[in-house]
């Protein structure tokens, strides 16, 4: 009964702070995240001294080098960090922001103002950055927020936090507006998802079976990221240089991440021009392709690709290869096994590209261009809380705007109801 007390008492405090929050003024949010980006750098050698800690737990439990990668923290990283806080810092406040006006026949005026959503509550597993991507735009979004961290990353999220709980104290914020459930018991989870009078959103970020015990348990309104599986599609009429070019970017440059490829389609009629070059590049980056009938035919030493893996998010340097006849047949793959994250294609026919994009219904459709680019801070959030999979309130990476609600504000000078 303990943790519980615990739990319900954090709620309360982010509740009860989240009411100065919202009204606390923007230069004051700003200084406080400057304080946050300044300390990143400043206390660098204790923030990867509690990661190097996490990294020996996670290697001795026999995590994969994917999962490490996701979890490791480096010099380069942290600046990296530090300036996503800076960017947030720099992005117009969105809290008080008129949406739309209007003046009705009978003189009132009717504005839709935009609020902070309150209290969000955000579970996430192995990303330390995390900690500070979610702080930073809760904060200048004017939400208090309690952090659940996965436990491989327990003492970089803690140590990220107390390193960023500081600063709010510094700058006069109310310091409950940013919380971290301190425990690494899982029950902890599910009294957190019963506290629907106090929290009023909760965004998971990991896996699926993550997200789904979370959608199951949760007593509160829940935006999701599902699973990010990845498609390209190379058109009969694509530029291949252009695409070998995205095709590895997507798969080699972060394969741990959910916007890198995890299937690739290539039309019939290209397909001896481009995937032998293509497989010589992957395979010298360790990439391990499993292909269709037809790709092994080309590709002689390459596994069977299965029906599970054409519904598999790798979060490795492993790719899934079909041959297709036609755009009809890539769009017909991508509808039955996407998880609606992010697709591309390579095409220099401006026809197809038009039909793609009008024909996929993901968050995020390419042209031309890098699935890898399905990120707050490269769509020019500064950060993101997490990128929705979901079509209700916000869809695609969300930031600083993704995080408020609205409300009317009515002005009148005596009008009565007749």
């Amino acid at each position: 009964m303990a943790l519980k007390t615990d739990i319900i008492n954090i709620a309360r405090r982010a509740r009860e702070s989240s009411h100065l929050l919202r009204l606390a003024d923007g230069k004051i949010k700003n200084k406080a995240l400057k304080f946050m980006a300044d300390a990143i750098l400043d206390k660098k050698k204790q923030l990867l001294k509690a990661n190097k800690k996490d990294i020996n737990v996670a290697r001795r439990a026999g995590e994969s080098e994917a999962f490490i990668d996701r979890l490791l923290l480096t010099e380069n990283r942290l600046i990296n960090i530090s300036q996503n806080i800076r960017e947030v810092m720099n992005l117009d406040d969105p809290v008080g922001e008129i949406i739309s006006s209007r003046i009705m026949p009978n003189g009132l005026k009717i504005e839709k103002v935009r609020v902070p959503i309150g209290v969000i509550g955000i579970i996430y597993e192995s990303r330390p950055n995390v900690t500070a991507d979610c702080a930073s735009l809760c904060l200048k979004s004017g939400n208090s927020s309690i952090l659940r961290g996965g436990s491989l990353s327990f003492n970089s999220n803690v140590a990220i936090f107390k390193t960023l709980s500081e600063c709010i104290i510094r700058s006069g914020l109310p310091k409950d507006c940013l919380q971290m459930i301190l425990t690494t018991e899982r029950a902890a989870v599910d009294y957190l998802l019963s506290q629907s009078d106090f929290i009023d959103l909760i965004i998971p970020r990991g896996g699926a079976a993550l997200i789904k015990k979370i959608v199951n348990k949760s007593r509160i309104p829940v935006i999701k990221h599902s699973r990010g599986l990845c498609h390209i599609y190379v058109d009969e009429e694509a530029d291949l240089n252009i695409a070998e070019n995205i095709v590895y970017n997507a798969k080699v440059q972060r394969p741990s991440v959910c916007n890198a490829v995890e299937t690739l389609l290539v039309h019939k009629d290209i397909v001896v021009r481009f995937l032998p070059h293509l497989y010589k590049n992957l395979k010298a980056a360790g990439v391990e392709l499993r292909g269709c009938e037809m790709t092994r035919k080309i590709l002689k030493n390459i596994k069977q690709a299965t029906e599970k893996d054409w519904s598999t998010e790798y979060l490795d340097l492993i790719l899934s290869v079909k041959v297709v006849n036609s755009l009809d047949e890539a769009i017909e793959h991508i509808r039955k096994y996407s998880s609606g994250l992010s697709e591309a294609i390579v095409t220099e026919n401006y026809i197809n590209a038009l039909r793609f994009l009008r024909e996929i219904d993901s968050a995020c459709v390419y042209v031309n261009a890098s699935t890898r680019f399905t990120d707050g801070n490269q769509f020019g959030l500064g950060a993101e809380i997490g990128i929705s999979t979901d079509k209700i309130h916000a869809r695609g990476p969300m930031g600083l705007r993704e995080l408020t609600s609205y409300k009317y504000v009515v002005y009148g000078n005596g009008q009565i109801r007749e």
